[in-house]
């Protein structure tokens, strides 16, 4: 089946008792034996339930996957993967990746014994520069947040197997419909379900999915034990938005790339970061990897950063908010925003700067974007 069939269809239907089109949401914290070491499939909440066994299935079909594990955030879905490693291992991460991936990494997974070197993931070489004996995991994410950098996924996948790695892919912002990480050989494919995925802004959530048997096991494990799975109504909301992701996301572009040609043009504009443009430096990258390229833009806007409130505050449908992926349209400082957990080192490395906006390009007419914007 398609994407597009997908989405409405798979995991949807396990009401046999009314025939529900939509997946109940199962509220119990617990479900009962029928007899010692019987059950109907469900024990408890936090290892398993129906609502969020619905959206596993889902979201494991969606991304090519055979195991999928549902968390509370999508920082928990990060965590639950890193508890894949133990004190002595060592990941090698994008120097540009988001703000709290990063302040996980380099404040408190060392804590613990497990240590990160970050490096421009655009160069393969770095990456493989960057491996040492200890190294276990390497981190994608791609395209980058927020300058929109891209990772080859497929090298850097055929890298971790020469050394035995598991290569673990962010595909956040593109969501399964625009980059299939797992297909390109990837071990593990994350996503904070908050995001594109959910698409209304309205619950928060990650997932995991894989197509290694191991993996899932341990991952499925690492959840129940860590308690990070996610509640049954936020997993309702997210099956219930996952349903129209193809459709959102093929908007959710043609907005972005309307946004991103005329900001090209803007004589208050230096610079434009969008996966879409003919200008992009890995653009052919970007066309054997992904088959669309989001609602994401980055600019570097030609203004003192101290007046940037002005510019926040004459806008009417750009909201000033850290979010993404939702149906309306969002702007934000990164450098004082959603990746100040930086640092100015972390963040002068990344490439960002104070005078970088971020867009999540909502579903709006592009028009009255574009309008909002100008004024």
């Amino acid at each position: 089946m398609h994407p597009q069939t997908k989405a409405v269809h798979t995991g949807v239907y396990v009401d046999s008792a009314y025939n529900s089109v939509t997946t109940p949401i199962y509220p119990s914290s617990n479900f009962y034996f029928d007899a010692l070491g019987k059950t109907r499939g469900f024990d408890y909440t936090r290892t398993g339930n129906p609502t969020r066994g619905a959206l596993e299935e889902n979201l494991a079909d969606l991304e090519g996957g055979k195991h999928a594990i549902i968390t509370s955030t999508g920082m928990s879905a990060i965590t639950t993967t890193l508890f894949l490693l133990k004190s002595g291992d060592h990941v090698v991460a994008g120097n540009d990746i988001y703000g709290g991936t990063y302040r996980l990494f380099s404040s408190i997974f060392p804590q613990l014994g497990v240590n990160f070197s970050f490096v421009d993931m655009r160069d393969p070489q770095k990456v493989s520069d960057a491996i040492q004996p200890e190294t276990k995991m390497i981190w994608i994410e791609t395209p980058s947040n927020p300058l929109l950098n891209i990772t080859d996924i497929a090298a850097i996948a055929e890298l971790a197997r020469k050394h035995n790695l598991i290569t673990v892919a962010d595909n956040t912002f593109l969501s399964p419909i625009f980059q299939q990480p797992l297909a390109l050989g990837c071990d593990v494919v994350l996503h904070s379900t908050t995001k594109y995925i959910n698409g209304h802004s309205d619950v928060v959530g990650g997932a995991v999915i894989t197509g290694d048997d191991e993996i899932g096991e341990n991952l499925k494990g690492l959840c129940n034990a860590l308690g990070t799975g996610c509640s049954p109504f936020d997993a309702f909301l997210v099956l219930r938005g996952v349903k129209t992701l193809p459709i959102r996301m093929q908007v959710h572009q043609q907005n972005a790339t309307t946004l991103a040609h005329w900001l090209v043009e803007h004589p208050k504009v230096d610079k434009v970061y969008f996966t879409g443009l003919d200008t992009h430096p890995q653009r052919d990258l970007i066309t054997q990897q992904q088959t669309g390229d989001g609602g994401m833009i980055a600019f570097e806007i030609a203004a003192d950063p101290s007046k940037l409130d002005a510019f926040f505050g004459a806008l009417d449908l750009f909201l000033l908010a850290e979010s993404l992926g939702g149906v309306e349209s969002l702007i934000e400082q990164p450098w004082t925003m959603s990746h100040a957990s930086m640092g100015e080192k972390g963040l002068a490395e990344s490439g960002l700067t104070p005078q970088t906006i971020r867009i999540s390009v909502g579903l709006e007419h592009p028009d009255d974007l574009v309008a909002d914007l100008e004024r």
